[in-house]
């Protein structure tokens, strides 16, 4: 029966009486034809903004791209009617969950209409019921028995919550902590700098620590200081941002790992000091022939030359070219050995690059942050893992940190950046960047030469090990200017996957990267 336009009238009045709830009409494409009170005042859509608009607007963009409105649509069509709790969103951006219903509209003759659409706002009441159904003793009794300690706090940095695992690892009580400002927690100078960090990422949206971890330093009540691992994770209640940060103490590790490293190093300088005895004795056995022959040679030609005839000129001109023969005999010894030392065999196998570097940082970053020196870690996605010898690109990596760390001593702005990225022929790229004064131009040509030092107390041994390292893993390094003043020193090793076929940006060369926006450990 089709009503009256009298029906229609009160029909009309009695849809848009509805305040609490979305109720409006969808044509047979899914497009807002029709909007009552309830559905402006839920979604903060008024009528002449939305009507004539797909009904997908409504949808989280997740949802919308992967065909959810479309979906419903057909569902309806299918089945008539189709009801679920599923998220929507206002104008504004914000998420509310809806008892959603979809229904499809006939005539009594079958004729298919459009839809029609109600939404009614149960985010309250389902959190309510979640509430109910895990208490919060029940929750803090699962908590208590975590051994990562958990600390919520919300946008301006205060804390929400504290749970027992953290209250044993930094000494202060939950009712001590609650209301007060994070960094409490931190040392200087992070303490002070927090607020500027969080209103930064507030702003821009830049993670450094969110959604992707770091290890960073705490502080306990007794002012003691510890390494931690800390996971931060962030939601929105109630139209405000919480943050919840999972901390690990690595104390222990660090210590069991640093001990490991000063093992292994004690063990590489013993192992080169060996090596190094080796080819001196290897010279001196070598050497020594030649050159004996050579003084020989030498002095017999100074005896002819004390009253020389003619017929002593073969005899001379003999002795000297035997002394040219033991002389370039000499060189060639001399050479081999070099070649060896350059191209000798590396054991590499495939290596986790972000661990590889940050156990390398680890160890070359001590002492770096009461210093004042601020590191700085940027990993690609594209150069997960390398083709190397794990102690030797670390030897690598340790001699740039400490390099840099010493070249930003002085400087007001000490800052040190570690980047990765993916290079065209398989290559990956790691590159050491600092805010110091910068390189010498004229130390360029001779930088990683032996001797060669721009420090008063270097021996000049650093970078041509480096080099040495780097070329027998197939790679390259060089040292360049950082736009903004300091330094970039970059080398390249294998990566484990081969090279992308597709054409890669015509600027991306492998040289110089933009530096100027680094993901900091904050």
């Amino acid at each position: 029966m089709t009503p009256t336009p009298l029906q229609a009238e009160p029909f009309a009045l009695f849809i848009n009486s509805w305040t609490d709830r979305a109720l409006f009409l969808l044509d047979k494409n899914g497009r807002i034809t029709t909007w009552n009170q309830g559905a402006a005042l839920l979604t903060d859509w008024a009528p002449a903004d939305i009507i004539g608009q797909p009904f997908a607007l409504l949808y989280p963009p997740e949802d919308a791209a992967r065909g959810m409105p479309a979906a419903d649509l057909a569902e309806a069509r299918h089945q008539a009617t189709v009801r679920k709790d599923a998220w929507r969103i206002r104008r504004d951006g914000s998420e509310f969950l809806a008892d959603a219903t979809l229904v499809a509209l006939h005539d009594t003759d079958g004729v298919f209409h459009g839809y029609g659409q109600s939404l009614y706002d149960v985010t309250t009441r389902k959190a309510t019921e979640g509430a109910l159904t895990d208490s919060e003793q029940h929750v803090r009794s699962i908590l208590a028995t975590v051994p990562d300690s958990m600390i919520v706090i919300d946008e301006r940095g205060k804390i929400l919550s504290f749970s027992s695992a953290a209250e044993r690892l930094f000494g202060y009580r939950e009712a001590e902590l609650i209301g007060r400002n994070v960094n409490v927690l931190m040392p200087s100078p992070d303490r002070e700098r927090h607020d500027q960090y969080l209103e930064h990422y507030l702003t821009t949206g830049e993670k450094r620590i969110i959604g992707i971890g770091r290890v960073v330093v705490g502080a306990r009540r007794d002012g003691s200081q510890f390494p931690m691992e800390l996971s931060v994770g962030e939601t929105q209640s109630k139209g405000r941002r919480i943050f919840t940060g999972f901390v690990r103490d690595l104390t222990e590790q660090q210590r069991g790992e640093l001990r490991l490293k000063e093992l292994q190093s004690e063990l590489i300088h013993v192992s080169r000091l060996s090596a190094m005895g080796t080819m001196a004795s290897t010279l001196a056995h070598e050497l020594n022939q030649p050159l004996t022959a050579i003084a020989l040679y030498m002095e017999a030609s100074r005896d002819l030359l004390i009253a020389p005839t003619a017929a002593m000129l073969d005899d001379l001109r003999e002795a000297v070219t035997e002394s040219a023969k033991e002389a370039l005999r000499a060189g060639q010894i001399v050479r081999k050995l070099r070649d060896f030392v350059q191209r000798g065999e590396v054991e590499t196998r495939i290596i986790a690059l972000q661990l590889l570097i940050e156990e390398a940082s680890s160890l070359a970053l001590v002492g770096a942050r009461e210093r004042g020196v601020r590191a700085f870690f940027r990993f690609s996605p594209e150069a997960k893992q390398a083709v190397v010898d794990r102690v030797q690109i670390q030897q690598v990596i340790v001699n740039l940190l400490r390099n840099a760390v010493d070249a930003v001593e002085t400087t007001l702005e000490r800052d040190v950046t570690v980047t990765t990225a993916r290079r065209e022929a398989g290559m990956i790229e790691i590159a050491v960047a600092d805010t110091g004064s910068g390189i010498d131009p004229a130390q360029l040509p001779r930088l990683f030469d032996a001797f060669a030092t721009t420090k008063a107390n270097g021996m000049g041994l650093g970078l041509s090990i480096c080099r040495t390292i780097v070329e027998a893993h197939g790679g390259r390094i060089w040292a360049e200017p950082q736009t903004g003043g300091g330094s970039v020193f970059r080398f390249t090793v294998p990566s484990p996957e081969p090279a992308p076929d597709e054409d890669e940006d015509e600027n991306d060369d492998g040289g110089p990267s933009d530096l100027n926006d680094p993901r900091a450990i904050t």
